[in-house]
């Protein structure tokens, strides 16, 4: 079959199947190239969304999957343009049939097409599950009771509809810390510390994982300025029973302790993501883990490449552009200090603009972070940053 005739085929079954809601999964696999930034493959299906159906494509990286939903024709024009120029092979499965796509780097191309027959007595094919919130494996279960002490779920350890973004996040966060702590392990009786903890959600479900899951010995201690919070975290903690997690009232950089192996700062303002970093560094921590928001310092100080001002002159691509800068240069003073360090998305847009996560794990030295960091600044007329002034302060004279 010709190369056009195959492609039009293949994705004309996909779009009349994705309108009569008979699409049960599309999947392209077989990428042209490798590496931790590009996708092993991409998967597709039908998702109903406040009444109207979607395409939720999911992007599965080696260390990570990022998934967005999309109108239907958008999506499929998304799938139907990667085809061929990212991926070689695709899959179609509907409710009555399989295609299968093929196509060599010569541009050769295959299709087959299999009517999916049902057995004589067999049930009728069914019709493809579009649940948008449909039950999945999670390392943390919505019965657990902090979950309910904290107003994520309800009594039945149902969670509630204003906590379900919660609850995904905090699933999110856990299963990011345990990969790390997998491929990291941390001592027997390792120190933890949530830096700017708020109410606790996190802190309690990490602690509840590795101690109850996982069988862990660890403490865990949440720091967090307001009052009221730290009593209500320190009242669930003593009702769940959970002896080595505590909650400590401060700012961030008055904390003391003589042990942290593992910090979190998620979603502390500013300079209090730098300042979280610098104690967790002066500690010598083995992983750190890091959601800035609300990068101001380095936006009052860059000035625009003259190069790049017709891309920058809008104000809210300059923000942007500011708060890249901002985290780049956080990772880098992390490499220069001897940390591997990787930046990507923590919960999708959809969920919290507050999206992107640093994490990193105790390494080598990477001498080439100094120069990188040299150029930025000069680059964009940056001439401080407060991690470097924190780490100038506590440098060796």
């Amino acid at each position: 079959m010709a190369e056009k005739e195959a492609l039009q085929q293949f994705w004309s079954v996909a779009r009349s199947a994705a309108r009569a809601g008979d699409l049960a999964k599309l999947t392209l696999s077989k990428p042209r190239s490798k590496g931790a930034d590009f996708p092993k493959n991409l998967y597709a299906r039908l998702v109903e969304i406040r009444g109207g159906m979607q395409l939720q494509i999911a992007h599965r990286f080696p260390d990570r999957e990022e998934v967005k939903n999309h109108p239907l024709e958008s999506g499929l024009n998304q799938l139907s343009a990667a085809m061929g120029e990212e991926f070689l092979h695709a899959d179609l499965y509907t409710t009555t049939e399989q295609l299968s796509l093929m196509m060599n780097r010569k541009g050769n191309t295959r299709l087959i097409r299999k009517t999916l027959h049902r057995r004589p007595g067999a049930p009728k094919m069914a019709t493809p599950d579009t649940d948008h919130n449909r039950e999945k494996n999670r390392l943390v279960h919505a019965r657990r009771p902090y979950l309910r002490a904290l107003g994520i779920t309800n009594d039945q350890g149902e969670v509630k509809k204003e906590g379900k973004r919660k609850f995904k996040q905090i699933n999110k966060f856990v299963e990011i810390m345990d990969g790390l702590l997998r491929e990291h392990p941390l001592p027997s009786g390792a120190h933890i510390v949530d830096m700017g903890s708020g109410s606790g959600y996190l802190t309690f479900a990490l602690y509840d994982h590795l101690t109850n899951t996982l069988g862990l010995r660890v403490k865990v201690t949440g720091v967090e300025l307001r009052a009221k919070l730290v009593e209500k975290c320190r009242k669930v903690a003593r009702e769940c029973k959970f002896t080595q997690l505590h909650f400590e009232e401060g700012y961030i950089d008055n904390f003391t302790t003589t042990r942290i192996d593992a910090l979190i700062a998620l979603h502390a303002c500013d300079t209090a993501t730098d300042d979280a970093l610098h104690h967790g560094m002066r500690a010598g921590a083995e992983i750190m883990v890091v959601a800035p928001c609300c990068q101001k310092q380095v936006r009052r100080d860059m000035e625009v490449p003259k190069g790049l001002r017709p891309l920058l002159g809008n104000g809210i691509i300059l923000e942007r552009q500011a708060a890249m800068l901002t985290d780049g240069l956080r990772a880098l003073f992390l490499e220069a200090e001897g940390y591997k360090t990787k930046l990507f998305e923590f919960i999708p847009l959809e969920h919290t603009a507050k999206n992107v996560m640093i994490t990193a794990v105790r390494g080598r030295r990477r001498e080439k972070a100094r120069e990188e960091i040299r150029h930025l600044k000069k680059t964009f007329g940056v001439t401080r940053h407060h991690l470097e002034d924190l780490l100038s302060e506590t440098s060796p004279s």
